[in-house]
Formats: structure tokens, sequence, C-alpha cells
């Protein structure tokens, strides 16, 4: 039987790398004149199938409750941006860790990634039941 904790954090992880990944890819293609706006309505589109997905593996392989796997991946994907998003991608730009957790965006993506895991988290696990 797999770790769930770990397992957890395995699946945040991909969502996180998933979820970057159309953030940088996002800065490729001009469509508006800022850049960072841009970027950040990529992302907050990006994270519901990102999300879906990371959620949708975890519960093929293991059980928690969504609001704790909603929790759980909401951490890690903090702790990775602080850790490497912020002095990999944001600070060479120019920005730094107080902007980028002052940005009000910031917060409204966590809130809609934590609730997207555990809305479908809960969907998942009822279904399992059923």
């Amino acid at each position: 039987m797999i770790n769930s904790r770990v397992f957890s954090i395995i699946c945040a992880s991909l969502v996180w790398v998933l979820g970057l990944s159309f953030y940088l890819i996002s800065f490729k293609f001009s469509i508006l004149e800022s850049p960072e706006q841009q970027a950040n309505i990529v992302i907050a589109l990006a994270i519901i199938p990102s999300a879906c997905l990371g959620t949708y593996l975890f519960y093929k392989k293991a059980t928690m409750k969504p609001a704790s796997l909603a929790l759980t991946f909401v951490i890690v994907a903090t702790l990775l941006d602080a850790l490497i998003t912020v002095p990999v991608f944001v600070i060479p730009n120019g920005g730094s860790h107080a902007s980028f957790f002052k940005d009000p965006m910031f917060y409204t993506i966590i809130v809609e990634f934590y609730f997207l895991v555990f809305y479908f988290g809960t969907h998942l696990t009822q279904n399992i039941k059923a």
C-alpha cells in the first residue's frame, strides 16, 4: 500500500510543475500588454485541469479526506513557489519574495486551487462510496 502523505506530496508537486509550465509558457506569447496579467490569467485557467488531474491520480491509488488533500496541495505549491519559483524565475526578472507573495492574484489562485481539489476530491470520493 502506498503512503498517502508521500503520494499526496508527489501529486501536488506534479500539479505545481504543470502550473509553473503554463505560467512560463504564457510569457512566450504576447497577447496582452501586461505579461504578468497574462500569466496570471493563464495560470488561473490552467490550474483547473491540472488540479483535477492531480486529484484524480491521487484518488486512483490512495485515500485522504478531500480537505486534507486540498490543504496539502496548497502547502506544497506555496513551498515550491517560495523555494524554486521566486528565486529562479521571479527574482532574476526584478521581483522579490515580498512582491510575489503580496500579489492578491497569488491568493486568488491559491483559494481557487484549494476549492478545486476539495470539490473534485469530494466528488471522486462520493463516487467511490456509491
